[in-house]
């Protein structure tokens, strides 16, 4: 479990890079809308968001909410969200698929990797409409409340379940 502890941290810093990506990239954030997935990338040096659809294998992040002039938080009780605050704040996830794994990347932050990579997580089961952690078992869950999904993380290497 270590390992997937590991991961999960991956993720945590892929969405925290994500907010510091947005705020370098205001424009085109301002036509971003839920559901709307991107790739970011040149994350250290030269951040640059690219709009992509939600299929493409370099699609990394979601827009999960996009808060109201009286909002100032995203949705808590879950996972952090990285924020973008301008015309409007934004509020990023993963954007992860079942079967896939994932690994630190220099460029992206995570990336889609082979499942056989040292410290690679692979996502036993996405729950899309839950916050149950419950569901996910023995796996290690990454929930977020707004849209309501758990991603169940385990070990790149281990056996499909």
């Amino acid at each position: 479990m270590k390992k997937v502890g590991l991961g999960i941290a991956a993720v945590v810093a892929l969405v925290l890079l994500g907010g510091f990506v947005w705020n370098q990239l205001g424009g085109a954030a301002d036509t971003a809308r839920v559901g709307d997935c991107a790739r970011i990338s040149g994350a250290l040096d030269n951040p640059t968001y690219q709009a992509l659809d939600c299929g493409s294998e370099e699609a990394n992040v979601k827009i999960a909410k996009v808060l109201r002039w009286n909002e100032s938080k995203c949705p808590s009780g879950g996972m952090d969200y990285s924020t973008y605050t301008g015309d409007s704040t934004l509020c990023l996830m993963p954007n992860f698929v079942q079967g896939s794994c994932y690994g630190q990347d220099e460029e992206t932050g995570i990336a889609k990797v082979d499942c056989t990579t040292k410290n690679s997580v692979r996502v036993a089961r996405v729950l899309t409409g839950s916050t149950n952690g419950a569901a996910c078992g023995e796996s290690r869950a990454a929930i977020f409340p707004e849209p309501a999904v758990t991603f169940c993380l385990q070990r790149g290497d281990q056996q499909k379940q």
